[in-house]
């Protein structure tokens, strides 16, 4: 069984569908074929029972036929003609028959004796006859002919009998009609079979080929036709899904590396600039203005501290983790904000930065959210003007930052979390466009969600809001 599976397994699906659809209809057939030969015996059989128990000899005949065994009269000639056989039985098994039937005698049974004996109303099986016909016999008590009414003694039976060939003829032309029509049922299903498998597989077939070419072609625009709602258009509609997101990840990754080749020329040029300049100082002998030289130093440093921090930033996006948090920890979200808080008090000495932060514990990675949470601030920093006020406030799980400086325009916060986009407000300072990005990626890998809106009182007001709770987790014990 397991050997026949396994080579079930290895057809192709196409003739597996066909083979099983075929096994079905020839179960079914010869389930239906079987059911109707034995209900139509059953049904001849007793059409055969009622038309025995029905036959009744006439008695004057009968009379004559106990007498002429006898040897007391003639034979009459019998009320019935074939294929009806009549005998008679005595108590003692002896059978009185025409003599032109003596070669159908049929052989007396135990259920005929009891009839004789009244200890039964009447007997019905099947016999052979002595010519070899199998018939059916319909017994009854008979009195003696010529005795009183009641006699116990000396009591006679008759059988009738009629050949089961009524029976088993119309059967045995039955079971070959039958087996015909089961034999070009299962034929013609396994044909239907075959059509439905090659008419219900194409679609498979289809997308077998447009698999096969994306693979063979890396084509991601191919789109596969989706056609009702059944499995195969859910299949193909699922294919055309994921290669929409391949292509769109593809594209992500195009432009990825294109924004980030932009950012990274700039800085790079300008960094060239500034070392051929040094470089050229040195070769030709003229110094650089010590002034100009420190400028010169400063702005190689920025330049250097910015491509560090934009190879930084493109880093934590690449990495291959990174749609995965790392391990996770109940931290104080008011103790990262406090650490953020310092680091952006030193980034901006001249700005004054209030803080009002009320205990609130999240399950998060502490080292990407203290990042995000010091990228926020940055940008407050960075867009705050000089002497310029920064309110920072926790409560109830929602982390806001304030700053003053020119907000955001409503058209383009849309696309403030968008990798590398920069407000054309904010190109001149330095920066990569991927805080927000990275902040915004943080905060949703943590069940949260951040927002930015414009300040009631000017600016530009970020919202960072975490599930929690005001108190730490009882200990494990």
């Amino acid at each position: 069984m397991t050997g026949t599976l396994r080579r079930l397994r290895a057809l192709p699906l196409r003739t597996r569908l066909a083979l099983l659809v075929t096994m079905a209809v020839a179960v079914a057939v010869a389930a239906v074929a079987a059911a109707c030969w034995f209900v139509t015996r059953a049904q001849l059989k007793q059409q055969l029972d009622a038309s025995l128990h029905g036959s009744k000899v006439d008695g004057a005949y009968l009379t004559s036929l106990y007498s002429y065994c006898r040897g007391t009269t003639q034979l009459p000639p019998p009320p019935f003609t074939d294929p009806y056989i009549v005998q008679l039985i005595d108590s003692q098994g002896t059978v009185c028959i025409a003599p032109k039937s003596q070669s159908s005698a049929l052989p007396v049974t135990p259920a005929d004796l009891a009839v004789t004996e009244r200890q039964q109303e009447y007997a019905l099986h099947s016999a052979t006859a002595k010519n070899g016909t199998k018939m059916r016999v319909y017994t009854y008590p008979l009195e003696q002919p010529g005795q009183p009414p009641g006699r116990t003694t000396s009591q006679i039976a008759v059988s009738i009998a009629r050949p089961l060939s009524e029976v088993d003829n119309p059967l045995s032309t039955l079971a070959w009609v039958l087996l015909t029509l089961s034999g070009v049922g299962v034929v013609g299903a396994g044909i239907a079979g075959l059509w439905v498998a090659r008419t219900g597989l194409r679609p498979v077939d289809e997308l077998t080929e447009t698999v096969e070419h994306v693979a063979r072609t890396e084509d991601l625009s191919l789109r596969i036709p989706v056609e009702g709602e059944d499995e195969i258009a859910r299949l193909s509609r699922s294919f055309n899904s994921m290669t929409a997101s391949l292509a769109s990840s593809r594209d992500r990754q195009a432009q990825l590396i294109a924004d980030a080749g932009h950012e990274l020329r700039t800085p790079l040029t300008s960094l060239r600039t500034n070392v051929e300049l040094l470089a050229r100082s040195e070769e030709t002998g003229r110094p650089i203005p010590p002034d100009d030289r420190r400028a010169l130093m400063k702005s190689v440093t920025a330049q250097m501290t910015e491509l560090a921090s934009l190879i930084g930033d493109l880093q934590e996006l690449a990495r291959p983790d990174a749609a995965q948090p790392g391990p996770l920890q109940v931290v104080g979200l008011h103790d990262i904000a406090s650490v953020a808080l310092e680091r952006a008090r030193l980034r901006g000495p001249e700005l004054t930065i209030t803080a009002d932060l009320e205990p609130w514990y999240v399950r998060t990675e502490p080292a990407a959210l203290e990042r995000a949470v010091v990228n926020v601030l940055d940008n407050a920093v960075k867009f705050s003007p000089q002497r310029g006020t920064i309110a920072v406030a926790l409560r109830g799980g929602e982390l806001t930052v304030v700053d003053q400086g020119p907000g955001i325009p409503a058209e383009e916060l849309p696309h403030v979390f968008e990798r590398f986009w920069r407000s054309p407000s904010a190109r001149q300072l330095p920066g990569s466009g991927l805080g927000l990005s990275i902040v915004a990626r943080t905060v949703q890998q943590a069940g949260g969600e951040i927002v930015l809106r414009p300040a009631p009182a000017g600016g530009t007001e970020a919202s960072i809001r975490l599930p929690g709770a005001p108190q730490p987790p009882p200990a494990a014990s």
